[in-house]
């Protein structure tokens, strides 16, 4: 195994954390405070190849691996989850679905100008009811004629009222429990579509998240994606490469909270010397290194299995469940390095505490993923080889 960077995996990572540095850093505390999503970032990410970094080029991507959105998720993250987060429901959650599961004519359409970061895509399985018990939703879609008549509610959208395009889970027949699930992609410019952000959150405030409504809502026919009732099946492949990009996100949020440790470290002193001459700041900071290396080599397993076009849904679990947990732990420790000072929004690492906790709520729960590795080692659970596996990754050429 290799675990060293190709010369295009470095310039990329030098980009985007040029990026990040230059765009994001300098006004991220001032969009935390006013809850503010600063849409104006998605045209300059689109600008340099990132919307689409994975898709292939014939559909409008930058055709790069997939490990090279992790790095885009890591050093995102190291700004501020909101932004990672953006790219996780565009890429990973519906773009990379379109990819897997898409016809021609839906990738023409919805592909290739997400791909390019002229349309924005975004996700919608979580309702008020319905969170981890996929089956428990509401959703509906009456087949009429050559349409389905939408109607439901989702929560806890990410890109709410940013996105163009919608990848919406709904029965389409109830009485089949999961199997009568089916996805549709839906246009937010539809008649009976409005959305709704939410406020209040305890993290990732300077992100777009909130409901989504339908009523009535007529989907042509050719925007059923995949066949009736496979939608469960398809927001499982689709959660395989969210939690993909979720868990490399919490790599770079653990990075984040390593360097201003770290820096920190070097600029504050107790007992006349640097607090990074003390024992215990020695051990968080060490606990902080080994978690950033474990988790950067879960997540790069999982992205390489991606790369051979493999089933990686156990892979990609465990490395979302560890990530995400380091980065909590890492936040933690970030903060009480920093004392009362860590209390305070002087410092970024009260924010990335905030934020560290969405992750091991979303796109299942720690709860869930512990489940999941426990059945895998017991033998209950066993990956079953899907017929719309991502394509292997195909070298095309340098990009960035």
């Amino acid at each position: 195994m290799n675990f060293d960077f190709t010369e295009e995996q470095v310039m990329l990572r030098k980009t985007v954390r040029d990026f990040v540095d230059r765009e994001i850093m300098p006004n991220m505390a001032e969009w935390d405070r006013a809850g503010q999503f600063d849409a104006s970032i998605i045209p300059k990410l689109a600008d340099l190849g990132l919307m689409g970094v994975c898709i292939p080029e014939q559909y409008g991507g930058s055709g790069m691996d997939y490990n090279a959105l992790a790095i885009v998720c890591e050093e995102l993250e190291r700004g501020d989850t909101a932004f990672r987060t953006a790219v996780s429901v565009h890429t990973g959650l519906n773009s990379m679905t379109l990819l897997q599961w898409g016809t021609e004519e839906q990738k023409n359409n919805y592909l290739i100008p997400q791909a390019k970061g002229e349309k924005i895509g975004a996700f919608g399985l979580t309702e008020p009811g319905a969170g981890s018990d996929v089956a428990s939703l509401q959703s509906t879609a009456d087949k009429d004629g050559d349409h389905y008549i939408l109607n439901g509610q989702k929560t806890w959208i990410s890109l709410c009222d940013t996105a163009d395009h919608f990848l919406v889970f709904a029965y389409t027949d109830k009485s089949k429990k999961h199997h009568g699930i089916s996805a549709f992609i839906v246009e937010r410019t539809w008649k009976g579509f409005s959305s709704k952000a939410t406020k209040g959150k305890l993290g990732i405030r300077a992100g777009n998240t909130g409901e989504l409504f339908f009523e009535n809502v007529r989907v042509p026919k050719e925007n059923l994606l995949g066949e009736e009732g496979e939608g469960f099946k398809i927001a499982m492949a689709a959660l395989d490469n969210g939690r993909f990009t979720v868990a490399a996100g919490a790599v770079g949020q653990i990075m984040a909270a390593l360097e201003a440790s770290v820096k920190y470290c070097h600029e504050r002193e107790t007992f006349g010397k640097p607090i990074g001459k003390h024992q215990l700041v020695q051990q968080m900071i060490a606990n902080m290194e080994a978690g950033l290396q474990m988790s950067r080599l879960l997540v790069y397993r999982a992205g390489e299995m991606k790369n051979q076009g493999k089933r990686n849904t156990r892979e990609t679990s465990l490395a979302k469940w560890q990530a995400c947990d380091f980065a909590n732990k890492a936040a933690d420790d970030a903060v009480q390095i920093h004392g009362a000072y860590g209390f305070s929004d002087e410092y970024p690492v009260e924010r990335y505490l905030r934020n560290s906790k969405a992750p091991v709520i979303y796109e299942g729960t720690r709860e869930i993923h512990t489940v999941m590795q426990a059945e895998y080692v017991l033998g209950y659970r066993k990956d079953k080889k899907l017929n719309n596996m991502l394509p292997a990754w195909e070298p095309t050429g340098e990009h960035v």
